[in-house]
């Protein structure tokens, strides 16, 4: 025999949920109740101490002092009983005050179930009419599958939790990652540079101190005819690098103080960076190394000139450093200023310097034309290697011509 599927109203349905809500808010006492209550029990325990002290006192002063201790007693075994009752009443009224937390908490989740799958019922039946009987084994089905839903929640839940604990682990190993990367570029940059001391890797910058040793100190006072003096022969600067994200190579460089010119290092070490892109770090030398290699060489070779020059001034004319342009300016007499060219690794190399150009300083003195420069270029530049390596005497060939070419004009 089959057996027809139950129906229901959902009208009804609905006004069953309502009520089993109201029962927990029905349950609770309002205020007002509450102090009628306290009220109540107030009024009854005075009443009863007032019969204590108008019933048992008037007997009580006429017994004897073991009567009275007797009747303490039996009042204390009364008292500690009582006690104890009340105890176990209050745990009993503990426990079914947690089970009636329980399952009310239980029955509001299925009460919002419930309301859900009514909604859903509601959604799917819009325009039909509302007095639609609904079959119960539908119901079941549906609330069976908010269960499941609620379940896979739960389980979502889970595994988010899961995953941030997780990315929270992953965080903490990759600060360490990169504490222990810093620790060992710290290690490397110190074993692979003399003089060089890492002050601090703060995120893309590096800060290096330098201590540039001034080589050949003796060898260029003999070679510039400069009297022995005594000079500081270890310079300290401070540089500091900016580099590429997570590849070590310099994107730019400041030097303190700044008192040699490194734009063209840097130029050329991000060009050797982009020529050897191709072959690994172990093929070739690494680009940051090679900066720091090349400032130091630079720190040396722009002191050695400073010194020369500075020791080279004497009455009959000056010269100044022009660092940027690997420049000299001799200012000789009759208000000119020679130029000249220094070549590479002057004065630790053997070759010679070279006039570029010369120019009138002076308001009173004559214009130079392009054949007298053409000249006096070919004519100073033919002298020998040994006396154009000379600073000063370099001078001197270049300002005697000037002087025998202006009288032959």
């Amino acid at each position: 025999m089959s057996i027809s599927p139950q129906v229901i109203d959902l009208n009804v349905l609905q006004s069953d949920i309502a009520e089993l809500r109201n029962v927990d808010e029905n349950s609770e006492l309002g205020v007002g109740e509450v102090e009628k209550l306290i009220n109540d029990v107030g009024s009854e325990l005075e009443s009863k101490i007032d019969w204590i002290s108008s019933e048992l006192l008037s007997d009580l002063s006429s017994l004897s002092r073991e009567d009275l201790d007797e009747i303490l007693g039996q009042l204390t075994k009364e008292l500690s009983e009582v006690e104890g009752e009340n105890v176990a009443v209050e745990h009993e009224v503990g426990e079914l005050q947690r089970r009636c937390v329980e399952d009310y908490e239980k029955l509001d989740t299925e009460l919002e179930k419930l309301c859900c799958l009514l909604e859903f019922i509601e959604s799917r039946n819009e325009g039909a009419n509302r007095n639609t009987q609904i079959d119960l084994s539908s119901l079941a089905d549906g609330r069976a599958n908010s269960s499941n839903e609620q379940s896979s929640n739960f389980k979502i839940l889970e595994l988010s939790h899961q995953i941030e604990k997780k990315k929270r682990t992953l965080k903490s190993l990759q600060d360490l990652d990169s504490n222990f990367k810093r620790f060992e570029a710290v290690e490397k940059i110190e074993e692979a540079f003399a003089g060089v001391k890492v002050i601090e890797i703060e995120g893309n910058n590096i800060r290096l101190s330098l201590k540039t040793y001034i080589p050949y100190f003796e060898t260029v006072l003999h070679q510039q005819d400069i009297e022995s003096i005594i000079e500081p022969l270890e310079l300290n600067h401070e540089l500091i690098i900016d580099i590429v994200d997570d590849v070590w190579e310099p994107k730019n460089a400041e030097i303190f103080p700044n008192d040699v010119y490194i734009g063209d290092i840097l130029d050329s070490t991000k060009a050797f960076r982009q020529h050897y892109s191709a072959y690994s770090v172990t093929e070739t030398r690494s680009s940051l190394e090679l900066l720091v290699r090349r400032v130091q060489d630079r720190i040396a070779l722009s002191s050695l000139r400073r010194f020369v020059v500075k020791h080279a001034n004497n009455s009959r004319h000056s010269f100044e450093y022009l660092d940027r342009e690997d420049t000299i300016v001799a200012h000789v007499v009759g208000g000119i200023d020679a130029f000249i060219k220094l070549p590479q690794g002057w004065p630790l190399s053997d070759l010679a310097l070279e006039l570029i150009s010369l120019k009138s300083t002076s308001q009173y003195s004559k214009e130079i034309s392009l054949s007298f420069l053409c000249k006096i270029l070919e004519m100073a530049n033919s002298l020998n290697a040994l006396t154009r390596h000379n600073m000063s005497t370099f001078a001197d060939s270049i300002e005697e011509i000037l002087m025998q070419q202006m009288r032959a004009q």
